[in-house]
């Protein structure tokens, strides 16, 4: 009996032993490869590509096609997967691979029509155009590498099928990318509901530059109607949030003049905030060849850098944040349910059919429509919920459609761009999503243009509501002139900050948007005015990875003098006094910053969920709307959001903040424990990388990279920010890169990726510079032929067949 127990154990173990073998040699066969020879059909020279310690490929080539042929196939391998669910999410595929769970997904990007204007746009493109030919040579190489290598793990856990990649897949992506922007989706059916049920009182708290209520009487929504906005605002946020694709949030970017240097030529700073996921959004590459050379941040399907610099020029990103989408209510003709009335006249929508594939079941049909003023976004949901087609639809205007929109040339262009004259021009072709290019260069010129275009509305009509399309408050007459867009070329000051703040306009126009709050700003405004520093890369880290904001000393003032009163016992006056001397610095070992979080969304749910509900609360506290709105609140003792509804006494500001109190201090009790020592804002707030197979236990300890205790928070300069709500907080987006250029030497560039190069699970650079990025530290970006060379770790040849 013994020898047969002690055989069988033998046998397990052998077994065991031959499964983990196998299961190592399969993953061992999806390695990147990085050294070695591999051959490439189309190449017209050889390509070299040297590795660096940090896996960032440094790709020389003799000609424009190889050179981007090379990067797509080197992108492919470290990132197939991210270019796949990307591809997917904005052509509204990811049914096929994930399930019914993400049919209302399919159904949102479906409506908002990116299927069907990539394959109009791609159709159009001009395929003698050197961006469009870079563009076919970088998806060659993309689909090279996959139709001769195995495919990625998460391919074979969800069972992707191999389809070659498109330039339509690019626009498509690129049109998601846009769709990230648009803060109207969180905010306008929010407010507009805001006004239309509780009224003009309840939207003094919010910041209208003009007309606070337009010339748009209230529109006449269903609760049907109000459900159905209420969940295109939830959908769209919530994909990002679960899936771990890349969000775009805000960012910094600031340029200094040589004057103001201790180098005597520009510094150019920049850190694009998007949602964290793993992998990173960013793919660093240096690209190499006879009259062109560029160190460049790329996002997945597309060849062209984003960001970017060489020894000559740079630039970086922040969002412009105007408002380039329009929600408009549609009045549907009773008698057709496919006509509108548009200006005393009923108007044809244009239909079509979309079919969604799910996995494990039938496949979902989508009827949908597009009125003149674009597509019906309500359909996404209507056959869902069973309602018919005379529901009031609602449509949705977007530049993004509408606009010729070249950014393809721009970004092509833009990524040789060595002068300020071919940078403004660059900028001129980006029309949508509206971004700000900051750049500098070596001469010494110094840049910032809002790039976007930007449209003319009807005078009064404020676009931060459902519009009403019966009318002509809904029509577009045309848009501006880009030499009217905001810009500033060499000003006097010597440096531009660009932080998402309002922009101070060029003309004598209003530019809409949902702008950020100005304290980042502000914060970066006064620190870089200093007089008497001289800027370097050095203490350029202090200004990205500062912790400061003046947004508290907005919001304490308020509440202080009414919780002295109110707070009797000794724990809480300590933690009181904690508030009080605090300097709005969100550092890691500080206890201030989790009780004023924590107590900042207690007052917002005291006050408002009440009003608005749950489901639109949530929306709510997704827009930036509520940042500016709160400091009024606060201020305002007769605001009718102190009232509870619920109750049927009439609650004040003061009975709010006793309530905020409490519950905060009873929650921060339940969540860290009863000793207030442990609240420190690290341990309340941490970074998670989250890969979109996260979702899946146990795949999240897998897949997932963190948590790591961070300092930092929201709209402060080191902006790891977290959604307003209870503690703990996880940090959502913030900085997806850290870059500091010296153009005295810009081979001496420093960044850092938030995780690493690769995609790949188990690949040495799937996360290893993820501590490093957390801690706030810097690695070098080199780009000198010396530096490359010094730090090559491998060297991989690419070779003509």
């Amino acid at each position: 009996m013994k020898r047969l127990l002690k055989w069988s154990l033998l046998v397990l173990f052998g077994l065991l032993l031959i499964t983990i073998t196998a299961a190592a040699v399969h993953l061992y066969g999806k390695r990147v490869q990085r050294s070695g020879n591999q051959v490439i059909t189309g190449l017209q020279a050889e390509v070299t590509v040297q590795y660096d310690e940090r896996g960032v490929p440094h790709i020389e080539a003799k000609n424009e096609a190889d050179l981007y042929r090379a990067l797509g196939y080197v992108h492919a391998q470290d990132r197939l997967f991210q270019m796949e669910m990307v591809r997917r999410l904005a052509k509204g595929e990811l049914s096929e691979i994930l399930g019914p769970k993400l049919l209302d997904t399919d159904r949102l990007f479906r409506t908002l029509g990116l299927r069907n204007h990539a394959a109009d746009y791609a159709a159009r493109l001009d395929k003698n155009s050197p961006a469009v030919k870079a563009l076919n040579a970088y998806l060659d190489g993309i689909n090279q590498y996959q139709a001769t290598h195995a495919v990625p793990l998460e391919f074979e856990l969800l069972g992707i099928p191999k389809r070659p990649f498109t330039a339509e897949d690019t626009v498509a992506v690129s049109g998601y990318m846009a769709y990230s922007f648009a803060a109207a989706f969180r905010s306008e059916p929010v407010l507009t509901q805001i006004r239309d049920k509780l009224g003009a009182d309840y939207l003094r708290i919010f910041d209208f530059s003009w007309h606070p209520e337009g010339v748009i009487k209230p529109l006449q929504l269903s609760a049907t109607d109000w459900n159905r906005m209420n969940r295109i605002a939830t959908t769209s946020q919530q994909v990002m949030e679960e899936f771990g694709l890349p969000q775009f949030e805000g960012s910094n970017a600031w340029v200094v003049a040589g004057k103001n240097t201790a180098s005597g030529k520009p510094l150019l700073a920049g850190d694009p905030h998007i949602a964290y996921s793993a992998p990173a959004v960013w793919y660093e590459a240096h690209l190499k060849m006879p009259g062109f050379e560029l160190y460049g941040h790329h996002q997945a399907l597309n060849p062209f850098a984003l960001l970017g610099h060489n020894q000559n020029f740079g630039w970086t990103l922040t969002m412009f944040q105007n408002d380039d989408v329009d929600f408009i209510a549609e009045k549907i003709n009773p008698q057709n349910p496919n006509q509108i009335w548009i200006k005393g006249q009923w108007v044809d929508m244009q239909s079509r059919e979309e079919v969604i594939k799910v996995k494990g079941a039938t496949a979902v049909k989508l009827q949908l429509r597009t009125s003149p003023h674009g597509p019906i976004i309500s359909d996404a949901f209507r056959q869902a919920w069973g309602d018919d087609m005379t529901a009031k639809p609602i449509a949705m205007w977007w530049a993004f459609l509408e606009t010729e929109n070249p950014v393809l040339d721009a970004f092509y262009e833009l990524n040789r761009a060595g002068t300020k004259d071919i940078a403004a021009h660059a900028a001129s072709n980006i029309h949508a999503p509206g971004l700000n290019v900051v750049w500098a260069n070596a001469q010494g010129d110094i840049a910032w243009w809002a790039a976007a275009k930007l449209v003319n509305r009807p005078a009064d009509v404020n676009p931060a509501f459902i519009l009403d399309g019966s009318t002509a408050e809904a029509d577009k007459p045309g848009f501006t002139d880009f030499a009217d867009n905001p810009h500033e070329v060499n000003p006097a000051r010597g440096y531009i900050v660009s932080a998402n703040q309002q922009p101070l306009p060029s003309a004598d126009f209003a530019i809409p948007g949902y702008y950020n709050l100005n304290e980042r700003a502000r914060r970066l405004e006064a620190l870089l005015s200093q007089p008497g520093i001289k800027w370097n890369t050095k203490n350029s880290q202090a200004l990205q990875l500062d912790n400061k904001t003046a947004y508290a000393a907005q919001i304490l003032p308020s509440i202080l003098p009414i919780l002295r009163k109110q707070v009797k016992d000794a724990d809480g006056k300590r933690l009181l006094e904690q508030l009080e001397k605090w300097d709005g610095s969100y550092q890691a070992n500080s206890i201030a910053p989790t009780i004023f979080s924590q107590l900042l969304y207690q007052i917002i749910y005291a006050a408002m969920a009440d009003e608005v509900g749950e489901v639109q609360f949530k929306n709510l506290l997704r827009t930036r709307a509520l940042d500016d709105a709160l400091p009024r609140l606060l201020a305002d003792a007769n605001s009718p959001w102190w009232d509870n509804r619920s109750t049927a006494s009439v609650e004040t500001r003061d009975d709010i903040l006793a309530l905020a109190w409490r519950d905060s201090i009873a929650h921060l009790q339940k969540t860290f424990g009863a000793d207030s020592k442990q609240w420190t804002w690290a341990k309340a707030h941490t970074l998670t990388h989250k890969h979109p197979l996260s979702q899946q236990k146990p795949l999240d300890k897998i897949f997932n990279i963190g948590p790591f205790e961070v300092a930092g928070g929201r709209e402060v300069p080191n902006n790891l920010a977290a959604a307003i709500g209870p503690a703990p907080w996880d940090v959502v987006y913030g900085p997806s890169t850290r870059r500091l250029i010296d153009f005295a030497d810009a081979s001496k560039a420093l960044g850092i990726n938030p995780v690493g190069q690769s995609g790949v699970l188990f690949d040495v650079h799937y996360n290893d510079q993820a501590k490093g990025f957390a801690a706030g530290t810097y690695v070098p970006q080199y780009l000198s032929e010396k530096d490359v060379a010094a730090h090559a770790t491998s060297t991989l040849t690419l070779r003509a067949k």
